[in-house]
């Protein structure tokens, strides 16, 4: 189960009433840095941006591909661990808005995690140190660590024990 608050909305749709959840002017300053970053060749400039401007945590040496969408209305809540690769073209997300509430998490990336070009990560989900999710995963529940996961829905490919074998056999 993924880790997020529910917020009960009364009118209309939760994302009709998004303003009254975050900011606007967080919301355009927040999508003009991220651009910035999605288009940037510069690993440094692109965390930089991040860490400055968005307030998200991202450990030293982590390499967020080009096109990577972090989640715009709420930066912050996204902690990405040394060491780490974000594929190209993935998306991290931190809310949900649906029809009859919104959702918020917290998105925990370990170190050394790898994650495929265009996968996505819902709110709420934890990803272990050393895991790797493969390209196309649509992450909706923890991955522990040093685990292989993929596939929509994602599903468990290898577990820890099972990778360390592998790698020892390609030895």
């Amino acid at each position: 189960m993924r880790k997020t608050n529910r917020y009960r909305v009364t009118e209309s749709n939760s994302l009709w009433q998004i303003y009254k959840t975050v900011p606007f002017f967080k919301v355009c300053k927040n999508f003009i840095v991220i651009q910035l970053g999605r288009y940037s060749p510069s690993l440094k400039l692109k965390n930089w941006l991040y860490r400055t401007f968005l307030r998200m945590k991202i450990g030293e040496s982590t390499a967020l591909a080009l096109m990577v969408m972090p989640d715009v209305m709420f930066p912050e809540k996204i902690s990405i661990g040394r060491n780490s690769i974000v594929g190209y073209n993935t998306t991290i997300l931190a809310h949900e808005y649906l029809i009859e509430e919104y959702r918020l998490g917290d998105v925990v990336i370990g170190d050394e995690a790898m994650i495929g070009a265009n996968s996505t990560i819902l709110p709420g989900v934890t990803i272990g140190d050393g895991a790797i999710v493969s390209a196309g995963t649509l992450v909706h529940e923890d991955v522990p660590a040093g685990c292989f996961v993929g596939g929509n829905p994602m599903k468990l490919i290898y577990t820890k024990e099972e990778m360390d074998k592998r790698q020892l056999q390609q030895k």
